[in-house]
């Protein structure tokens, strides 16, 4: 018999035996002696000063816990048929696992270098300033997630089975306690050696990877997808293409636009990355205390509505690095990541707002890119007003509450260094009123977060596309060209790590249905 059990339990005790099964036996069934258990969710609740980690817990009573691996099995498919997979981020991934584990060969090119050989490229970025333009935190094997993020927590679980995606992280090196976690997280030094696990997988069983391999044109005859163009000058007839190319693959999305495609502007997240000390977000969260081996570097999550929009944090980096994300020469981006440990003394988080296209031109419904050209505009500014070099442009928080300029600053995670800029020169008006607001209201929600200690970053533009490429709900199909596969972030539909995962194997699974 299996019995489902919940309770709270002191953060030091989650991991005794003794003191988990004293809290058990009284909530199971009477007369039970001898009974095993697993962990099935735990949770941080910090709510009140007598912080608690909430278990939920399977109870086997008279019966072994069922050994459920392997999670993950593949079969040999190099001669059988191929679908032709652009981009080798966690959609393009997943949606080639999937592939050879129903029996289909996948054929990934990717425009980027493989996992390790992208360091390189990264260090010359933090460290020179210099971008490689197919080689940089976008782009590369593993996508944006594998060096700027590493989280695995995600709102979308009515799109898939999440369960299935971590499984599937498991059997590739991730810990077990991704399943078990709250807000999962592997970490940006540990993802790599899954991303090459991964990689290894897909090609043992006839699968192909070709990196440095960029789509340059398709070819579309009669309405349907006949063959693509790599590195400007390589033919390659598909008739099944899934286009998993990332947020920040601008190029491409022109690409389609140049051949006809439809394109919709759609509503999407910028605005900057604000860092605090770890120390300090630690105390708020935790009623003074600081964090320990048993209680996480704090996180948190904000939210609110100023003038019908939302402003909210996004990709929270508890003991985090900011990181320099620009895909090319000419702009400034940054983002964030931790490592599996999150044992850096800083806090930082994507604090961004919704921006509508309606809102930047009456000419969205007819222009796709009125949202990428408002981005793009962003970073440049940021460029040029940061020296045109990867610096970024940066203010002490209460001094940009009161309009002030910050004439020095604490110590930045962010290595390319920070420049003094009014950020009322970077962004329109209306989104320094937003900020204000929101911050005001933060403080609030978290007293001490509206502090002149806390510095931002300027600017966090690249948490979700500006374009969407239309598809159909249920064939997950372009309605205008047959063979056309839109995928994860790049296509708009996804936002992260695990929901781009779910959507590969979203739509390999249609392209699979189609082909038998």
């Amino acid at each position: 018999m299996i019995q489902r059990v919940q309770f709270p339990i002191n953060p030091e005790d989650v991991h005794n035996d003794d003191i988990l099964r004293s809290k058990i036996k009284p909530l199971i069934s009477k007369n039970v002696e001898s009974f095993n258990y697993t962990f099935i969710k735990r949770s941080l609740d910090a709510r009140s000063k007598k912080i608690k980690i909430q278990c939920v817990i399977d109870v086997y009573i008279d019966e072994n816990i069922p050994n459920n691996k392997p999670y993950y099995s593949a079969k040999n498919v190099a001669k059988e048929k191929s679908v032709t997979i652009i981009g080798a981020g966690p959609a393009g991934l997943f949606a080639a696992l999937h592939a050879i584990n129903k029996g289909i060969k996948p054929i990934i090119f990717e425009r980027g270098k493989k996992v390790r050989d992208r360091r390189r490229d990264l260090a010359d970025l933090n460290k020179k300033g210099i971008v490689n333009p197919e080689s940089n935190y976008c782009f590369g094997e593993g996508g944006a997630g594998t060096y700027s993020d590493g989280k695995l927590y995600t709102r979308s679980k009515k799109r898939g089975d999440v369960k299935t995606v971590l499984k599937w992280f498991i059997h590739f090196g991730a810990d077990e306690n991704i399943l078990i976690d709250a807000h999962p997280h592997i970490g940006t030094n540990k993802l790599p050696k899954i991303i090459e696990e991964i990689r290894a997988e897909i090609i043992k069983h006839g699968g192909e990877i070709h990196f440095n391999s960029k789509l340059t044109d398709i070819t579309i005859v009669d309405n349907a997808i006949e063959e693509i163009t790599i590195n400007e000058n390589k033919k390659f007839p598909t008739s099944n293409l899934l286009l998993a190319t990332g947020h920040s693959a601008r190029d491409v999305l022109y690409l389609l636009h140049d051949n006809g495609i439809k394109l919709e502007a759609k509503p999407f997240a910028l605005g900057v990355r604000i860092e605090h000390q770890q120390e300090l977000i630690d105390k708020i969260q935790y009623w003074g205390k600081k964090s320990n081996e048993y209680l996480p570097p704090a996180a948190y999550a904000l939210v609110t509505q100023v003038e019908e929009v939302g402003v909210y944090s996004f990709c929270m980096c508890p003991g985090g690095i900011i990181a320099p994300c620009a895909t090319q020469s000419g702009e400034v981006v940054t983002n964030g990541w931790s490592p599996s440990k999150r044992n850096n003394p800083y806090a930082n988080s994507g604090i961004v707002m919704t921006i509508n296209p309606e809102k930047l031109s009456k000419n969205y419904k007819t222009d796709p890119f009125v949202g990428l050209k408002f981005q793009q505009q962003i970073e440049k500014v940021c460029w040029e007003k940061a020296g045109k070099n990867q610096q970024v442009p940066a203010q002490r928080l209460l001094d940009f509450m009161q309009d002030k300029k910050s004439f020095d600053f604490p110590r930045s995670s962010y290595i390319p260094g920070v420049k003094s800029v009014m950020l009322k020169e970077v962004f329109p008006l209306f989104m320094i009123k937003n900020f204000k607001k929101a911050f005001k209201d933060f403080d609030k929600k978290m007293p001490g977060f509206l502090t002149n200690d806390a510095v931002i970053h300027a600017p966090e533009s690249r948490t979700s596309s500006p374009v969407k490429i239309p598809r159909d709900k249920i064939s997950l199909e372009s309605p205008q060209v047959e063979g056309l596969y839109p995928c994860g972030e790049g296509g708009g539909y996804a936002g992260g790590i695990v929901s781009a995962a779910i959507d590969g194997i979203n739509c390999m699974r249609k392209i699979i249905e189609k082909i038998n």
